[in-house]
């Protein structure tokens, strides 16, 4: 490509900053101009990302450029709106936030910069011309992908979910139930039906289906593996099973990350990968819709740099064809 993009990632230190570390120095398209760490300031990116020994020769920088075409912010949840604050970011700089702090409607804009929710498989259009990008949750994403073609057929009402996420969800940052002794051969519950994705996700819904009276109860576990989510949604429909594959196909046509199958999904198929893998089951007149993608690939990193794609007129898959971890 004759005019790489010039990219910049603030907050390169942790799990999603070096998973798009990992995805931007590979990518046709880009040249990674720095990588912003306080902590890490003067240090290779190899010596806390060791895997990239040899794949890179950065240094973590300790000042912010802001002659970059986008900047990624990958910093916790309340920082980027400090950040933004803080630092004057040129108007021309296409902004692309990791956290939570600009999902919601309500508080989506700062100072001329409004953010756009980040969902290509609703709003690939709106992110095509967009200039900021608030980038989904992982769990938020997982979940609907599993339901926007109901929500779009006005099926929606009564909904339980149950999902799954691996040890890589938690964040870097060490705590009780990241230990490796915690984790294994363990199970928990957490946060249930208060998770802080509730919001973005009745927001999604509410736009396919404005005659809302939809109730999702979310249950979310923490996972004896390192990364991906998988999640099922039960609810009420009256469609038969080839009905709802037929509703689900036509909706995902023209997204090439979501597979929809008729064979039972797992893990193994999006782990490392930026796919979403959706599965239905019926019994009665209940369905399951099964839902499975890699937390820090197409729910975060990876569907940063498909944000990026979009926004800068790249072919969306560029730099996003990757391999399973199958075995």
């Amino acid at each position: 490509m004759a005019n790489l993009i010039n990219a910049g990632i603030i907050g390169g230190a942790g799990y999603t900053g070096g998973e798009l570390i990992r995805l931007l120095i590979h990518h046709p398209g880009v040249n990674v101009s720095f990588i912003h760490s306080r902590s890490n300031a003067g240090q290779p990116v190899h010596k806390v990302h060791q895997d990239l020994l040899g794949d890179t020769d950065l240094l973590f920088s300790g000042e912010l450029d802001t002659s970059v075409d986008v900047l990624f912010l990958c910093l916790g949840h309340g920082e980027s709106k400090k950040f933004l604050t803080e630092n004057a970011i040129p108007d021309k700089v296409k902004v692309i936030d990791l956290a939570n702090d600009f999902r919601l409607k309500a508080g989506s804009s700062i100072g001329n910069r409004k953010f756009v929710y980040g969902l290509p498989e609703l709003n690939k259009k709106e992110i095509q011309s967009a200039s900021a990008i608030a980038n989904p949750g992982c769990f938020a994403t997982s979940i609907q992908l599993g339901l926007l073609p109901l929500a779009k057929a006005g099926l929606l009402k009564d909904i339980y979910t149950t999902g799954i996420t691996g040890s890589t969800g938690a964040g870097q940052s060490l705590n009780a139930t990241s230990h490796f002794s915690w984790r294994a051969n363990n199970i928990q519950a957490y946060k249930t039906l208060t998770h802080q994705h509730l919001g973005e996700i009745g927001e999604s819904l509410i736009h396919l289906q404005p005659v809302n009276d939809v109730d999702l109860s979310f249950v979310p576990w923490r996972g004896d593996f390192t990364r991906g989510i998988f999640v099922s949604s039960t609810l009420s429909c009256d469609l038969s099973l080839e009905e709802l594959y037929t509703l689900f196909t036509d909706y995902y046509k023209d997204h090439p990350f979501t597979h929809v199958s008729k064979d039972p999904i797992f893990l193994k198929q999006v782990v490392n990968t930026n796919k979403a893998m959706i599965q239905l089951e019926k019994a009665g007149s209940k369905v399951v819709v099964h839902s499975a993608i890699d937390n820090l690939l197409k729910g975060a990193s990876g569907q940063a740099v498909q944000n990026m794609n979009l926004v800068f007129g790249l072919e969306e898959t560029t730099g996003l064809r990757l391999k399973a971890n199958y075995f």
